[in-house]
Formats: structure tokens, C-alpha cells, sequence
């Protein structure tokens, strides 16, 4: 039988659901029902310094992008972090820690970036019984403006510094929080590990506006007629994140790196999909906030059935299974050859294939006057967008041609061998070409 505890950068917990450092993490009472419903873990939402709270507005503070059916895909957030007390949330976290030994409890940190600042709330925070600390280096609104959050985490040498401060200070382990909105995510990771980080976890929100108001003309959300930038989440980011979280695990300077997975994490499936491509564990927010806090149920029962099936017993089974097969596209086999395939039994004569490949693609789907779609060999190309716009699941497949048979389209005769850009014939300049891969 499956065994989903985890052992985190030495943080424990009975499975690798945690809930993200965010509104469902703001007080002891959401905490509490949290883990009564099953999380493994939380990141209580960001703390800031001792002194006058942090002041967030009266107002709507989310946007929102829905799919055709009204599910909500994105979410647009200008919450800042926690405007509560730094005192009362310490207290908090203590008894929280103190009733549910087991279960891990990460405290998430933003304070300026002066090393007293970080010293002077690292003891308060350790006396607490808190497992470990994530300092946030994501937030790309409203604390960026303040030279905190994001504006730490788009610069590497800001990210080491703080990171060894934490590390000098304090006996918890210390995760680094990254934000996405950079062009190589793999320099503040690395930058990370420099600075002694035991592992990040990926990614915050993304810089955004989601809406505007036609009427009034204003961004959403929209206060008192103005409307600002916001970080963006839900299941809309998890390609983003997944490419940014294969990123840092395929990097040789940062391969033995723990990573915590987040982004639009919604069910077992994405959560075991990022473990693959690296993660330790998963985090989880708007999914929480869109079903409640028992959604994890599903996300355990589904994780847990899928391992048993698998014949795992341990989550560690599943983390990084993925990474070897993350390349860059010049390491991809230029010699596989596949053609689409329709299944006529299947088929519901909707012509949603034929549309689409005759109007966008590469016109290799035939329509006879009964309304019967076939492909034709000669001209596919196997781009995959005919299965992608069938509503029909697996009406349409990719079927692999067999080395030694004649590709239709070419002329050629389907090579066994493997060849990659750098080495395939059609390259002009060969070997000069050639770039340095994760893999050397």
C-alpha cells in the first residue's frame, strides 16, 4: 500500500499536500480546519517586521479568468502579506505546531532587506516550534514597491546575501520563494543555493493585470475607480511552472537541489506531475480557495490509488522519474516519424479535425461527401492539432512508423537510428551548431 508521508528538507508531514503561503494560511483557525481535512502542511502567510501593520485595501481584491464553463482557470490577486499582528500571529503558530506535532509548519518571511531586520524576527519565529522558514522573494505587487518580495528575487546577489543571512541566523531550514517574473529562472536558484538555501519552492504569482472594465475603463479589481497589477495563480500558470520547476532540476549547478512545486496545482495528476519533473512536495492555494480546504481528500485518494497501481510504495518513487527526459529541443530524434490516425467507430462526423488541419495546419485530412475524415499520409506531419480540437477522447491517435518503411510525405525511408539536430543531415552547419546540454 501506498506511504505518502514525506520528509522534506528534513520537515515531515503525512503527505505532500501543503497549502501555499496565502489567504487559506492567515490565521490559526483556517490552519486548524486544514489540517482536520487532511493537509500535510502549511506556509503560514507572510509575516513582515514587528511595528505598524501592514495596511490592505477595503476593497475587491481578486481578479479572475474563466474558462467556457465558468471554471475558474486564473486568479488575480493585490492582497498584500498578512496585515494581523506579528505577535499574534507568533502565538498562533505556536499553538498550532504544539497540537499537530506531525504536520509541517513552514512560516513564510518578508522584511527589508537589512540583516538586522531578518536576525531581529528569525528568533521569534524559531521560538515558535515552527519547522521552517520560506522567505519570500515573489511577491510582485504592492511589498516590490518597498524593495521586499520581488524586487529581492530578480536579483540573484539579493537572494544569496539574504539566504546566508537566514542560514547564519537560524537553526530551521530555510526554503528560498522564487518569483517567476525573471528571464532565467535558473540564476536566483542557483544564486539560492549559494547562499546555503536548503531548497525553493516555485513558483509565486506572476505579474498581471487580468481584466479591464469597458465601462468605467479601470483594471480588475478595481478600487474606488483605479485598478493596479496583481499576482496571478490557479491552474492557468502550472505550464509555466512546471517548465521553470524541470529548469532548476535538470540544471547540473542546482540538480541536487530540493524544490517545492507550485502553481496551479488542482488535483493529484498535477501534483504528481510536478513531483515528477522534481518536486519534493506540492503547494496549493487556489485550488483550495475555489473547493475548500477537503479537495486534498481527493488529491491523497487519487495519488494513493495511482502509486498502488504503480506498484510504489513511497512518494520518493515518483520525484524526478521525469527529468531525464526533459531536453532541450536540438536533443529531440529528428528520425521518429508518426502519422495521426482516425478511429472511425469513435468518429462523430463533427469535422472539428478537418477544419482545423484544412484552415490552420497542413491540409492532410480528406472529407468525403458522407462526411468520413481520413488523413492522408502524404501530407501529415503528426503536428497533433487534429487530436488536440477532437471532442471525441482518443478518437485520434499518433502512431510511431516502423523503422525501414517509407514516410508518404518524404519519400524516405523511416531510419532506426537516432539523430538530433546537431548530428542530422539536414543541419547546414553541422557540429557548429552543437550546444552544451544538461546531460554533459
Amino acid at each position: 500500500m501506498a506511504d505518502l508521508t514525506t520528509n522534506f528538507i528534513g520537515i515531515k508531514s503525512p503527505n505532500p499536500f501543503w497549502l501555499a503561503s496565502a489567504p487559506p494560511t492567515d490565521k490559526e483557525y483556517n490552519v486548524r480546519r486544514a489540517f482536520e481535512a487532511g493537509w500535510g502542511g502549511v506556509v503560514w502567510k507572510t509575516l513582515g517586521e514587528e511595528g505598524p501593520p501592514v495596511v490592505n485595501v477595503n476593497g475587491p481584491r481578486y481578479g479572475a479568468i474563466y474558462g467556457g464553463d465558468r471554471r475558474l482557470i486564473g486568479l488575480n490577486n493585490i492582497e498584500l502579506i498578512t496585515d494581523r499582528p506579528l505577535q499574534q500571529n507568533l502565538r498562533e503558530i505556536k499553538a498550532v505546531k504544539r497540537d499537530y506535532p506531525n504536520h509541517a509548519v513552514v512560516v513564510s518571511l518578508m522584511v527589508p532587506c537589512e540583516e538586522d531586520a531578518w536576525k531581529a524576527i528569525l528568533g521569534p519565529v524559531e521560538e515558535t516550534g515552527a519547522d521552517g522558514i520560506e522567505l519570500n522573494f515573489g511577491c510582485p505587487h504592492g511589498m516590490a514597491e518597498r524593495g521586499m518580495g520581488g524586487a529581492v528575487g530578480q536579483v540573484p546577489e539579493y537572494i544569496e546575501m539574504v539566504t546566508r543571512w537566514c542560514k547564519q541566523n537560524t537553526r530551521m531550514p530555510v526554503i528560498v520563494k522564487l518569483t517567476p517574473n525573471i528571464t532565467d529562472i535558473r540564476k536566483p536558484a542557483e544564486a539560492a543555493y549559494r547562499g546555503g538555501g536548503d531548497a525553493v519552492s516555485l513558483i509565486n504569482t506572476i505579474n498581471s493585470i487580468t481584466s479591464v472594465n469597458l465601462d468605467t475603463f479601470a483594471p480588475e479589481p478595481t478600487i474606488d475607480g483605479w485598478g493596479a497589477h496583481g499576482g496571478y495563480c490557479g491552474p492557468a500558470v502550472k505550464p509555466i511552472a512546471l517548465n521553470m520547476v524541470a529548469e532548476i532540476a535538470r540544471n547540473p549547478e542546482t540538480a541536487n537541489l530540493p524544490i517545492s512545486g507550485i502553481g496551479g496545482v488542482s488535483n493529484w495528476r498535477d501534483a504528481a506531475e510536478f513531483m515528477a519533473l522534481g518536486a519534493g512536495n506540492v503547494q496549493v492555494c487556489t485550488a483550495a480557495m475555489t473547493y475548500g480546504f477537503k479537495i486534498v481528500q481527493e488529491m491523497i485518494s487519487g495519488l494513493s490509488q495511482y502509486m498502488d497501481e504503480h506498484e510504489m510504495t513511497s512518494t520518493s518513487e515518483i520525484v524526478g522519474r521525469a527529468v531525464p527526459n526533459a531536453k532541450n529541443w536540438q536533443d529531440l530524434n529528428l528520425n521518429y516519424i508518426a502519422k495521426a490516425k482516425i478511429d472511425q467507430d469513435l468518429c462523430i462526423k463533427c469535422g472539428r479535425c478537418f477544419a482545423a488541419c484544412e484552415d490552420t495546419s497542413h491540409q492532410a485530412i480528406s472529407m468525403s461527401e458522407d462526411r468520413v475524415f481520413e488523413v492522408m499520409d502524404d501530407e501529415c506531419v503528426a503536428c497533433n492539432l487534429c487530436a488536440l480540437v477532437c471532442p471525441v477522447e482518443n478518437c485520434i491517435s499518433l502512431d510511431a512508423q516502423a523503422p525501414g518503411t517509407i514516410d508518404e510525405r518524404t519519400g524516405k525511408v523511416v531510419e532506426k537510428e537516432y539523430a538530433n539536430w546537431t548530428t542530422h543531415p539536414n543541419n547546414p552547419i553541422g557540429e557548429m551548431f552543437e550546444l552544451t546540454t544538461p546531460d554533459e
